[in-house]
């Protein structure tokens, strides 16, 4: 039984949703299960956002998990509040652009990656999220890199099809970061 658990956390506005959202739907673009679910503090933009996601090639019992097997954390809060309950042996994924800090950690694998400078590389700092998705799919292997790209294309729909190709090299720089 191959299940996958994801935190992902940082202030609203800078795509934690999203990322939760893309790694569920590459589940079910393969088949599988998924459980998503959003957390937001007081305040939409600049509050505090974390989403739970759960995949599973078997039928989910419960969308809540206290220590994660993957957490992702955009921002330095969200590190000090979510590294601590990191599974053993699971991952840690941080945006080193925002979090300076280091874990003490020596039972969890970290990756730190500056993903905002690589989103602004890609020419779209509102990337970030994407970049940090790429290098979970590459640490996880949770979804083929393809199921992940459809599910970019899908979420984006026509309305925002210009942003596909940005996304994808969003994408592909996290997914290739060697880190």
């Amino acid at each position: 039984m191959a299940i996958h658990e994801l935190i992902a956390a940082g202030f609203g506005g800078q795509g934690v949703m999203m990322l939760g959202k893309l790694f569920a739907d590459s589940a079910v673009l393969e088949g599988n299960y998924a459980t998503f679910l959003p957390s937001y503090g007081p305040a939409m933009r600049g509050g505090t956002a974390n989403c739970t996601v759960v995949t599973s090639d078997q039928e989910i019992a419960s969308p809540v998990i206290p220590n994660p097997e993957n957490v992702v954390v955009f921002n330095l809060p969200s590190y000090k509040m979510f590294e601590p309950t990191v599974k053993p042996g699971g991952t840690l994924i941080g945006n080193s652009s925002l979090i300076k800090e280091k874990s003490k950690r020596d039972d969890i694998n970290v990756v730190y990656i500056n993903a905002s400078e690589i989103a602004e590389e890609k020419a779209m700092a509102k990337a970030t999220n994407v970049v940090l998705l790429g290098v979970l799919m590459a640490k996880t292997k949770a979804s083929k890199l393809e199921s992940t790209k459809q599910a970019i294309k899908e979420y984006l729909g026509e309305s925002k099809a210009k942003y596909l190709d940005v996304n994808i090299k969003a994408l592909e720089a996290g997914y290739n970061f060697e880190g």
